[in-house]
């Protein structure tokens, strides 16, 4: 766990920030990233989004804090994550890339910590601008999600070994691939609780109605353990 969560990962995750060519690289080639800190920032980065949902100030947030389900949108993050990720991954390995889905794991997890920083800043500046001044919130969140898709495109050309042009295209067949990969296991969920409900109706149908129109209840109660002493007196002897 040490090993996972060392500071050198730590510093590993700051140098990609700042020098993104450079931090990918040395992660796809010099084992130098960790998947336990990318699902960290993951969480971070879904928390901070939901705070933001919550805490923004009224000026720029007219979202009804009630309607926000905070382990929803977590599971939605994820969920996003997840699905990017093995997107990528069975799209480049059609088109000869040599990242690893570990390595595109890190690259989408590291280029979120921009916008977790953003997200923070921008709930915070919502305290205190007036009306007229949502432009310095939108440019903050602005700024966080632009850094984040460059630190994206940049770690995936890396880990990949590609092209900018060719990155641009497996990361638009990726979004394809997404839409492919939830028409699939859509679909894959209808057919099971179909036929779930199948076996449901007929139970149903069995145990209500058919064994309803014929059965009646009554008779002697079923009483396998009792001791029957109808005929027989039982005496109690004390010696």
């Amino acid at each position: 766990m040490k090993s996972l969560f060392s500071k050198e990962k730590w510093q590993q995750l700051f140098y990609t920030v700042s020098h993104p060519s450079d931090g990918f690289y040395w992660i796809r080639h010099g084992e130098k990233g960790s998947v336990a800190i990318a699902i960290l920032m993951v969480v971070l980065f879904g928390l901070c989004f939901t705070l933001n949902r919550l805490l923004a100030g009224f000026v720029v947030n007219d979202i009804n804090e009630r309607t926000v389900n905070a382990l929803w949108e977590m599971r939605g993050v994820l969920m996003l994550y997840l699905l990017l990720c093995v997107g990528n991954w069975s799209i480049t390995c059609l088109m000869d890339g040599e990242g690893r889905l570990k390595d595109i794991a890190i690259a989408i997890g590291y280029s979120l910590l921009p916008m977790i920083v953003c997200y923070i800043a921008a709930t915070i500046v919502s305290q205190f601008v007036a009306e007229n001044e949502e432009a310095f919130y939108a440019i903050i969140i602005f700024l966080g999600t632009a850094y984040t898709l460059i630190m994206a495109l940049i770690g995936i050309m890396q880990v990949h070994n590609y092209t900018l042009g060719k990155t641009l295209l497996t990361l638009l067949l990726t979004l394809v691939a997404v839409f492919i990969i939830i028409f699939l296991v859509g679909h894959a969920l209808n057919f099971g609780l179909n036929l779930l409900g199948c076996f449901v109706h007929d139970l149903r149908l069995q145990c209500l109605e058919f064994f309803g129109k014929f059965y009646v209840d009554g008779g002697k109660p079923f009483r396998p353990l009792e001791i029957n002493t109808r005929y027989v007196d039982v005496e109690n002897h004390n010696f």
